[in-house]
C-alpha cells in the first residue's frame, strides 16, 4: 500500500463529509469565533489520539487488556445516543448542558474522527507493517489535513442553510448515525463472540 492509498483509506474511513451536520448541531450554540478555535482544538486532539494509536496503541490495549471490539462497541453505545438526541432534539442543544457551553473531545474529536474505525485502521497499519510508521503517520497527517478543510469549510453552511434545511438534514443525518451505530455494535459484539475468552 501506498502513501497516498492509505491517506485516501483513513480519509473515506475519517467521513468528514458524514460528520459535517453533527459538528455544525455541536457548534451552532457558539460564536463564528469560537466555533474555529474549538474545531480546531477538536481536530487537534483527534490526530493527537490517532498518532497514539498508530504508534502504541495495540500495546497499551494489552496493558490495559481491552479489545479492540471493546472500542467499537463503546463508540457504537456512544455515536447511538448521539443519533438519538439529533433525531429528538432537546431544548439544551444536542449534547445537553456542556461545562463552558462548548463540547470537549466528546463527541467531536471522539467518537466522530477519531472513531473506532480509524483507531482500528491505524493499529492495523502500525501492527502490520511497523517498519513503516512514517510512512502511515504522513498518510494519517495528509487524510487529517483533507478532512479538517472541509469541516473547516462546513462552517459557512450556517449563512447559506435555513434553519428547516438545516434541521431536516440533521435529524436525517440522526437516523443514519443511529444505523451505523448499531452495526459498529453488533460488528463488536460479532467479532467478540467469535474471540476466545482469556480469564
Amino acid at each position: 500500500m501506498t502513501i497516498l492509498s492509505a491517506a485516501l483509506l483513513l480519509f473515506l474511513i475519517l467521513d468528514p463529509l458524514g460528520n459535517i451536520p453533527v459538528f455544525l448541531s455541536v457548534l451552532k450554540p457558539l460564536t463564528p469565533k469560537r466555533q474555529r478555535i474549538v474545531l480546531a482544538r477538536e481536530l487537534l486532539i483527534a490526530l493527537v489520539v490517532l498518532m497514539l494509536f498508530l504508534w502504541g496503541g495495540k500495546y497499551a490495549l494489552e496493558l490495559m487488556h481491552l479489545r479492540q471490539e471493546s472500542v467499537a462497541i463503546a463508540g457504537g453505545i456512544v455515536l447511538f445516543l448521539i443519533g438519538i438526541r439529533m433525531i429528538f432534539p432537546r431544548p439544551e442543544g444536542l449534547m445537553g448542558e456542556i461545562p463552558g457551553g462548548e463540547p470537549f473531545i466528546v463527541p467531536l474529536a471522539i467518537p466522530l474522527v477519531a472513531g473506532p474505525s480509524g483507531m482500528a485502521a491505524v493499529m492495523l497499519m502500525g501492527s502490520n507493517e511497523p517498519a513503516r510508521l512514517a510512512d502511515w503517520s504522513l498518510a494519517l497527517i495528509l487524510a487529517w489535513g483533507a478532512t479538517a478543510a472541509i469541516l473547516f469549510s462546513a462552517t459557512l453552511l450556517y449563512k447559506w442553510l435555513g434553519r428547516s434545511v438545516l434541521t431536516a438534514v440533521e435529524r436525517l443525518m440522526g437516523m443514519l448515525l443511529v444505523a451505523i451505530s448499531v452495526q459498529m455494535f453488533l460488528d463488536g459484539i460479532g467479532t467478540y463472540l467469535k474471540l476466545p475468552v482469556n480469564i
